[in-house]
């Protein structure tokens, strides 16, 4: 069968169409995306305004016609942080569902990490043993650790990217000053949530996901995307260390120019660099593997099991 799953994130919104089945691997046959920025449109209050909200509603609309052209038999949207926490947010939802006909589901956080740690867990196997995994989107830092396939611990914290260039870095580049204190704020905030983690064991295989760990691999010298995704890619707390130290004198013009940096996101690399090196020096990590699946994927995963019990 034919699924498709519309991801409505703090930087885009993304249309995946999968080719899949029971027991096999869902294959990417086609996608379509926008970059809507919703967190860094949001009001001065947090509210999700009319302009942004036409345009999501007018790409949810595209998002039906390719669907339908691409012969998916099965739909479904989800929205993350950025839409969840406004204080609009369930009225965008229904006017998403009252002119779409989209119903949209706003996950909680601990569901982002509970399935995004479900995809590494089917992407990697039982062979790694316990894991943990380390998440860096956009509006929010999601941390997962366990043995099996439900994790024994899930946690969300507002130490997204975005969020932390919005709130905390105004200047492009960030003056010392403002990265110091970005850099006390995030390892404070992490510090009084991350025993949880530390007591749950040692991991076996730590893994990072999503686009600000893969970009930070690909300036560590990890392969290009176009290698596919079975080679493997990793990032250590060396890489990083000097990861952290290149990108604080570079503007975002400069870190567009960087390998697997595009130019919608080099603006908030710098603060997901700092807090994939607070993740791994409190979590007591000296490198993750990176996995091409995450939250969409095991969205997905989730589905097929429920389609097929």
């Amino acid at each position: 069968m034919r699924l498709g799953v519309i991801d409505i994130g703090s930087n885009t919104v993304h249309l995946l169409v999968v080719d899949a089945h029971p027991g096999a691997q869902p294959l990417p046959a086609f996608s379509h995306k926008t970059e809507l920025r919703l967190s860094e449109s949001l009001g001065t209050d947090g509210r999700v305004g009319d302009e942004t909200a036409d345009r999501l509603v007018a790409f949810l609309g595209e998002c039906l016609v390719v669907a339908d052209d691409q012969g998916v038999s099965d739909l479904f949207a989800f929205a993350t942080s950025a839409l969840r926490e406004s204080p609009n947010g369930d009225e965008v939802i229904a006017r998403v569902r009252d002119e779409t006909g989209i119903e949209l589901e706003a996950l909680s956080g601990p569901d982002e990490a509970r399935m995004t740690f479900l995809a590494v867990r089917r992407w990697f196997g039982w062979s790694s043993g316990r894991l943990l995994v380390v998440d860096i989107g956009g509006g929010s830092l999601e941390l997962a650790a366990g043995l099996d396939e439900e994790p024994d611990v899930a946690l969300s914290l507002p130490l997204g990217a975005g969020r932390l260039t919005r709130e905390r870095l105004p200047q492009d580049p960030p003056t010392p000053a403002a990265a110091r204190e970005l850099r006390s704020y995030v390892r404070a905030t992490l510090a009084e949530q991350v025993r949880p983690l530390l007591r749950s064991g040692v991991p076996d295989r730590a893994v990072g996901t999503s686009k600000t760990m893969r970009s930070l691999a690909r300036i560590a010298g990890a392969a290009p995307r176009d290698d596919g995704p079975f080679v493997r890619r990793s990032l250590t707390r060396d890489d990083l260390r000097g990861i952290v130290g290149r990108l604080a004198d570079l503007d975002s013009a400069a870190r567009a120019g960087l390998p697997g940096v595009s130019v919608g996101r080099a603006h908030q690399l710098y603060a997901g660099a700092l807090v994939a090196e607070a993740a791994l020096d409190l979590l007591q990590v000296e490198q993750v593997d990176i996995c091409p699946w995450a939250l969409r994927e095991g969205l997905i995963l989730r589905r097929l099991d429920h389609l097929t019990t």
